[in-house]
This record gives structure tokens, sequence and C-alpha cells, in this order.
């Protein structure tokens, strides 16, 4: 049984995975889960992570959740070029500090805009609050500037001198706000020159594909097919954003 990725392209640690197995050739089959139509909710799904989340992986019989596991079991599997998770000690301390530290301080906030600007405008018909995009953005601020003005300040990429897990995981994050229109790299230098390195070292084409769907408007009747569940996405959403 080929190996299968359950993922829905408009989650950052979704295509973090996907550029990771794509970019080093791993085989495997998509599984697309799209959350916005509650299929993460559905039994079937469910069966693989009881959950209810994306990314998920399905090895045969071996069922394995959580983005940063998930990047780290293909890596040692398929043993990949060393620079995405090192070898030497403290080279992978530095990609596991990212790791570790990226949840709360880049992936949340930045997801949380993204949800602002795209997500509950879409299932509510609302236009979208500046008070609260503005607060959102400020809560994503700290974590930019740490790493243009202290990370980037000394090196190429996050970790190393070289592309890492660290560098894929941030990249994915960062363009989830930038995608619907919140450029947050123009105020940071250093972060706008290390994004262009991380998109050359992946591949345009590459990232493009990566990012097709959420680089592109929402099919307004998405909302429309499901009222109960875009109510119910609506009120999750306000709840999230408060």
């Amino acid at each position: 049984m080929p190996l299968e990725l359950f993922l829905d392209l408009y989650s950052p640690p979704c295509r973090a995975i996907y550029i990771f197995a794509r970019k080093n050739g791993i085989p495997f089959e998509l599984r697309p889960v799209e959350l916005g139509r509650g299929e993460h909710l559905k039994p079937e799904f469910l069966k693989v992570n009881p959950l209810g989340k994306v990314p998920a992986l399905k090895d045969g019989d071996f069922l394995l959740a959580e983005s940063v596991a998930i990047l780290l079991y293909l890596n040692r599997k398929y043993q990949v070029a060393a620079h995405w998770y090192p070898t030497e000690l403290q080279a992978r301390a530095r990609v596991d500090e990212y790791l570790a530290w990226q949840h709360t301080a880049v992936q949340l906030p930045a997801t949380n805009v993204y949800l602002c600007k795209s997500l509950l405008p879409h299932f509510s018909g609302q236009p979208v609050d500046p008070v609260r995009l503005d607060r959102l953005l400020g809560k994503l601020k700290p974590a930019l500037r740490h790493l243009d003005q202290e990370v980037l300040a000394t090196k190429p990429f996050l970790a190393t001198e070289q592309l890492s897990l660290a560098d894929l995981m941030a990249f994915t994050e960062l363009m989830q706000p930038t995608a619907v229109g919140c450029d947050i790299f123009q105020d940071w230098p250093r972060l706008a020159a290390w994004r262009a390195r991380v998109e050359a070292a992946l591949g345009p084409e590459l990232v493009q594909d990566a990012h097709r769907l959420v680089l592109q408007p929402r099919d307004p009747r998405d909302a429309q097919r499901d009222p109960k569940l875009a109510q119910e996405l609506v009120q999750r959403l306000l709840e999230r954003l408060s």
C-alpha cells in the first residue's frame, strides 16, 4: 500500500508536508480533506485521526497525526538530504528549537490573521472587521521582529546556513496571511530576503502548486451549500478570534 497523506492545502502545516514530500521525491497518495466542508469531522476520516485534524498520515496500518511528527517520520524513513534535519547536535537543536516555538509564536497568530481576513467573511457574509484584523496583526508582530532582527541577523536561514524543516514550516505559515492581502514581509527586509531564498531553494513551481488554493478567491457558493455547517464554523471562528 502506498503512503497516504490526508491534507487540506489551505492549511500551512499540510502545505509544508506536501512540499517536503514532493521536493524529496517521496511517493504518496494525496487524500484531500476539505476543512471548509467539514470533511475532517466525518466518520471515515475520524478513523484515520480521531482528533479530527489534518494533516494525517497512513503508512500501511500505521497512523500518525501532527505536522512536525509527520515531517520527522518522512525525514527518517526516506533518508532525505541532511540539511532538512541536520545530524550535528547543535544544528539539529536549532531546528528543534524553532519547531517547538512556532506553534504559538507564529502558526497561531498567522493563521488567525488569515481566518479574520478570509474565512470569517467568507462564511459569515460580513465584511472584514478592521479593528479585529489590526489587533490580530499586532499579535504576530513580535515574532516577525524576532525573526527579522535577531534570528536572520547572523545567518541566511532560520536554523543553519541551509534550508531546514524550520524554514519550511515558517514559510508556509507566513504565506497564509500574505496570500489574502496582508503583506507581513514589507516592513521586515531580512525576512523578505529570507522568503526569496526559501522560495528559490524549494522551487517557484512547487511553491506555486502548493499555494494554488490559498492564493485564489474562495467560491462563494461553498458557504451556501450547508448553511448549518457555515453557521457552526462562524461561531467557532468568532470564539477563536475574540
